[in-house]
Order: structure tokens, then sequence, then C-alpha cells
């Protein structure tokens, strides 16, 4: 069993940056983690993963802008958001893979002026 403790997001104005982190409270080891952030009326989209052994990948668009990192001796990982877009308002889910892909539980980024 994993559970995912995100922390971080809230409200910014265009061209701010926020962190977002994610905790794994498990006794399970970890492979991939990541982000996904769903707007309303949207579907769920990748933003960005990062493997056990710390290889990056990234949504194009959040290239440049976005950086993923993990800890795995805290089984953590976090997303650093900089020059933060109108379009990237939405909830922002954390996810980690033991033997099923396990979610939190979600955490709003509002980007408005």
């Amino acid at each position: 069993q994993v559970h995912l403790a995100e922390s971080g997001g809230g409200s910014v104005q265009p061209g701010g940056s926020l962190s977002l982190s994610c905790a794994a409270e498990t006794a399970s080891a970890l492979k991939a983690m990541g982000w996904y952030r769903q707007a309303p009326g949207k579907q769920r989209q990748l933003v960005a993963g990062i493997s056990s052994g710390g290889s990056a990948s990234y949504a194009d668009f959040v290239k440049g802008r976005f950086t993923i990192s993990r800890d795995n001796a805290k089984k953590t990982t976090y997303l650093e958001m900089n020059n933060l877009k109108f379009e990237d308002t939405a909830v922002y889910y954390c996810y980690a893979d033991a033997l099923r892909r396990y979610w939190g539980q979600g955490t709003q980024v509002t980007v408005s002026s």
C-alpha cells in the first residue's frame, strides 16, 4: 500500500513560480513517480515523470519551465514550476508506481492576475 501526501500549490500571478511536493508513505520500493494535471472540463494530462534512477521526462507544454526531481531516501518527488501561465491552472495529482499506480489527492494550482 502506498499513501501519497501532496503539498504546495496555491495561487500565483502569470510569470510566477510555485513548488509542489509529494511524499509517499510506504514500505514498498517505488518505481516511477510524477505528476498529472486536470483543468476544469478537460482530461487529465501527464505533466512530468521521473524514474527511480532519476531520468525525467516532460510534456512539451512545460518543457523549459517545470523541473521534476525526487529524493529516493525520502520517497518524495518535487515539481518546481516557473514562468507559470494562465493555462497551467489545474488540479495537480502526483502518482507513484509500485505493484500498481497510486495517486495523490490533488492540489490546486491557480494562475491569475
